[in-house]
């Protein structure tokens, strides 16, 4: 004799149960004494409203309303009804207040992951607009290397995540919301500042460079465009942010490969100088990220749709 315990299926609910609309009617009908006047309750014409309790009445197979020209009056079988129409409709008002609860603490907060790069650059202006639309979402903002962004997503750290690498990180998925180009740069006391031809690709794998740190979305570029031509040689640097790159290649320590978002500034004042590579792809998509299967929704969803805007 076998231990398992016996499930049971349950039935699926019976093509007479009538639907919530019905029941809201029929309430009122009660409540009012008047066809018409509640209708009017809850926004539909009166000969509709009679169309739908005669259904009603076909779907139960019993008199609900008499009609009369003095009002509606329920029959006894309408009175016990209406009374468990008033327990459904009571339970289905709670269920929705309990639907919107959940709605509203998840609109509460958006925490979104970004590579260094987006999250300096990018996501500032589109926060601003976010805000414009969501006052009141709190928003959390955990920067970090294109690695560090995927493994907060799935380990459901974060509800919406920017990254900078060749392709999206394994078990999420993305879209393309704007593209960049790293660019070589130096100081203007740097040798590769006063050349005249552009640098080869096996001359700049071989040059040590300051550079992000293994994880990062400009090293997988980086990584992947020198490759096949020797591959990048030991950094001269190795530092984890943009920041600290471009203050070390300001400074002269040497040549280094960051965003042209990033260097901008540097480079229209003159701080850095931009150094041109010939013969090499160094150009990248930046993308949104979530957990694959997860569509965006709340403000992380309205946060997307700016990016794209």
């Amino acid at each position: 004799m076998s231990s398992e315990p016996s499930s049971v299926s349950a039935a699926p609910l019976s093509h007479r149960v009538p639907d919530l609309g019905a029941l809201e009617l029929l309430l009122a009908v009660a409540r009012h004494g008047s066809l018409g006047r509640a209708a009017r309750e809850v926004g539909i014409t009166q000969p509709a409203a009679s169309s739908r309790i005669r259904s009603m009445e076909r779907q139960l197979g019993v008199a609900l309303v008499d009609r009369s020209p003095r009002g509606s009056r329920l029959t006894d079988a309408g009175a016990l009804v209406t009374d468990w129409a008033r327990r459904i409709v009571e339970a289905a008002e709670a269920f929705d207040a309990g639907a919107q609860a959940l709605r509203g603490r998840r609109d509460s907060r958006l925490r979104v992951a970004a590579s260094m790069t987006i999250a300096e650059y990018l996501l500032p202006g589109w926060l601003i607009a976010l805000r414009g639309q969501r006052p009141d979402t709190a928003v959390s903002l955990l920067a970090g290397n294109s690695a560090a962004v995927a493994a907060r997503l799935l380990g459901d750290e974060a509800d919406l995540g920017f990254v900078e690498g060749l392709a999206i990180p394994e078990g999420l998925d993305g879209a393309v919301v704007a593209r960049d180009r790293l660019a070589v740069v130096t100081a203007p006391s740097h040798p590769w500042a006063r050349r005249r031809a552009p640098l080869d690709p096996g001359e700049l794998a071989a040059t040590p460079l300051i550079l992000r740190e293994r994880g990062s979305g400009t090293r997988q570029v980086l990584d992947a465009a020198l490759a096949a031509h020797g591959g990048l040689a030991q950094p001269l640097l190795e530092l984890a942010s943009t920041t600290a790159v471009k203050a070390a290649a300001v400074s002269a320590a040497g040549p280094a490969v960051l965003s042209e978002l990033a260097v901008a500034e540097e480079l229209a004042s003159r701080r850095l100088v931009e150094v041109p590579v010939a013969g090499v792809e160094l150009r990248r998509d930046l993308r949104a990220v979530w957990p694959a299967g997860h569509r965006p929704t709340g403000p992380a969803r309205e946060l997307l749709s700016l990016t794209r805007g």
